[in-house]
Parts: structure tokens; C-alpha cells; sequence
């Protein structure tokens, strides 16, 4: 197998991309398709560091729509996503990856409190970081937590990994038929075009620290391996 292409990636897993087949909540056996994957990768001498969201469990916009406070709704989301950074980190364990989650609220008993430096010394470490409970903020979502953790923790790449969606195309591919593929664009354009890859914030963290997204579908299991190869897979979003 080559060399990877990249020592440091930060990869942002969705909350729908540990559900597997199940309507709600997390699958055992997909969290543990997806431990073993990053197991593959890591075990290839690569730093992890993973930005998860909760859409599994809870979206506090949902909820706001629905009449509750958005604030209060973003704060239960960011409690979901400790829940799941603490499903994923027991998987990884289990297979013999040591793992710390930091948590950017305060949550002492289960996680540690994010510190940029301890976690800059975990991943020199080869200890995989999980970034739980987003910016630590309201308002912002976990794609902007993504974009953050990643320019902070000094990524070369940021992975965002889609649940049954292999990159951008010009439409939702599940709903128009004539959606096109798009192998590679900018992020000044995916913004201009709508195209809703992540939010406004997120895209503008990346732009103004030039970091490159890649897009790409969780489900096929050699997807992260190939993309750490240098493999064009998914769609390359360049700043």
C-alpha cells in the first residue's frame, strides 16, 4: 500500500451516517464498519481528529420550528453529540485505538474539556480526538465546528463524510434524476451556486485559512483508506 498523501485529516461524520438501516438513533454495526475503517487509516501512521453531528438523535433548528427556544434546542443537540462522540469512542476502543473525546461544554465525568494543545499533544500522540458537542456555542452547527477544529488543530484536509451521497452534485440526486456529478469545484462557488454542502460560516472558516473539503459517501467502506492514498474519491471543494 503507498504512502498517505496526508499525515493530519479531520473527518466530520454526520449523526444520519451511524444509523444504518434503523429510522432513529445508532446502528451497532455500522458505528463499528465505521471504527474499523478508521482503525484502517489510522493504523497507517495517519492523526484523527472527528467533528460528529446529533441528526441522529436531536436537531435543535427542528425543534425551534416546533416552537421551543433555538438556543435550548442547540444546546440538547450538542448533548446528542456527546452521546454519539461516546458510542464511537468505546467502538474504537474496542479495537484497540486509544481514543479521547473533549467536549467543547463541560462535561468532566465522561469527556475531557476541549484544550486545543492537549488535543494538538493527544493526536502527536496517535491517540484519535473526538471534537464532541460542537462549537460549544448556539447557532453554529456541527459543520462549523468541523471547519473550526480542523484549522485549529492544523489539518491538511477536511473529510466530510455523507450518508448515501458520493460528493456534490447539481440537484439532491435522491429526489431529481437529472442531478449532475461534480468531481470538483470551489468553495466560492459551491456557495454561489447554493449548493449546500455546508453552512455559509463553515465554507468562510475554510476559505480564509485555504483548507480543502473533500465530499465523500461513508457507506463504501474504502473510501477514507483511497482518499488517504491520494485516490480521487467524492468531490474536492478547493479554497
Amino acid at each position: 500500500m503507498s504512502d498517505p498523501v496526508f499525515s493530519r485529516v479531520l473527518i466530520k461524520l454526520s449523526g444520519e451516517a451511524l444509523m444504518g438501516p434503523l429510522d432513529y438513533g445508532t446502528d451497532p454495526e455500522t458505528v463499528g464498519k465505521i471504527a474499523d475503517q478508521l482503525k484502517t487509516v489510522h493504523d497507517r501512521g495517519v492523526e484523527i481528529g472527528i467533528v460528529l453531528g446529533a441528526g441522529n438523535i436531536y436537531r435543535g433548528l427542528a425543534a425551534a420550528a416546533e416552537g421551543m427556544d433555538r438556543a435550548t434546542g442547540d444546546y440538547m443537540g450538542m448533548l446528542a453529540i456527546v452521546l454519539n462522540a461516546l458510542t464511537l469512542q468505546d467502538a474504537l476502543e474496542t479495537r484497540g485505538v486509544h481514543t479521547r473525546v473533549q467536549s467543547a461544554i463541560t462535561i468532566s465525568e465522561v469527556a475531557e474539556p476541549y484544550i486545543r494543545r492537549r488535543a494538538m499533544r493527544h493526536l502527536e500522540k496517535k491517540r484519535v480526538v473526538i471534537f464532541a458537542a460542537g462549537t460549544g456555542n448556539p447557532f453554529f452547527t456541527s459543520d462549523t465546528a468541523a471547519a473550526l477544529r480542523a484549522v485549529e488543530m492544523h489539518a491538511e484536509i477536511l473529510l466530510m463524510a455523507k450518508n448515501g451521497v458520493d460528493g456534490i452534485y447539481t440537484a439532491d440526486p435522491r429526489k431529481d434524476p437529472d442531478a449532475e456529478f461534480i468531481s470538483e469545484i470551489t468553495a466560492k462557488e459551491a456557495l454561489q451556486r447554493d449548493l449546500r454542502v455546508m453552512d455559509q460560516t463553515a465554507f468562510a472558516l475554510c476559505m480564509e485559512n485555504g483548507l480543502n473539503i473533500r465530499v465523500f459517501d461513508m457507506a463504501d467502506d474504502s473510501n477514507i483508506n483511497r482518499i488517504i492514498s491520494g485516490d480521487r474519491v467524492g468531490t474536492l471543494v478547493t479554497t
